[in-house]
């Protein structure tokens, strides 16, 4: 079973599922050329999709055109159901960065045949994760920014308070549907600037306070 770090606690916390939410920027989904969403939409990616700090995205051979999009990740850290959003970040227990890796041309194909895209969002190798912060040191997750880099040059950079839907209300919508539980990870959804990544390509990830103070980063590659 997959698990993620901690800062601090000394243990691992395997994962229990991961919950993606889509369209969850304005930009971005202007830039897909899709409706911005009036209740949140979320996809689930296994665990098994999971690396971590210095390994390698492996890219499927039916796939030529792999994006990236960086995201805000939120640790769930006890079980709750039917969770107020007044109540959403009591069971937040860490904040971290993550990569959404989307095998693009397979999502597209299935979307015009009105398949499901479980393969292109849930791949091995899919679901990269930096250690997580505890939140009581994170503060508000709604003034963050998040930033990713490609060989060196920024591609994505953004704030969460521009999420349409923030993280309370994102774990109040979800809980409706299905228990949170300890070690679930939430993708809280990707800006815009997504584009593709190549073979021999290194991904540097993120998380800053807004006054440009690091939270936590991750460096994954491309095989």
């Amino acid at each position: 079973m997959k698990s993620v770090t901690l800062r601090g606690s000394g243990e691992p916390i395997f994962v229990q599922k991961i919950m993606c939410l889509g369209q969850n920027y304005t930009e971005h989904a202007k830039e897909m050329k899709l409706d911005v969403p009036v209740s949140p939409v979320f996809f689930l990616k296994p665990p098994s999709a999971i690396i971590h700090q210095g390994e390698q995205i492996i890219i499927p051979a039916i796939s030529h055109d792999v994006h990236h999009e960086v995201e805000l990740t939120v640790l769930i850290g006890k079980s709750g159901k039917n969770i107020s959003r007044e109540s959403a970040l009591q069971y937040v227990t860490g904040y971290g960065i993550g990569l959404d890796m989307t095998m693009r041309d397979v999502q597209l194909e299935a979307k015009k045949k009105g398949l499901p895209w479980s393969l292109a969002k849930g791949f091995d190798t899919a679901a990269p994760l930096s250690e997580f912060i505890p939140a009581v040191l994170v503060g508000n997750p709604m003034s963050l920014s998040i930033q990713l880099k490609i060989n060196g040059t920024v591609r994505q950079s953004s704030s969460t308070s521009k999420l349409i839907f923030p993280v309370d209300t994102i774990i109040e919508y979800i809980s409706q549907f299905m228990i949170l539980e300890r070690g679930d990870v939430i993708y809280t959804g990707t800006p815009e600037g997504v584009s593709r990544v190549d073979h021999g390509d290194t991904l540097e990830a993120f998380l800053q306070h807004a006054d440009g103070h690091i939270l936590t980063s991750l460096s994954v590659s491309i095989q």
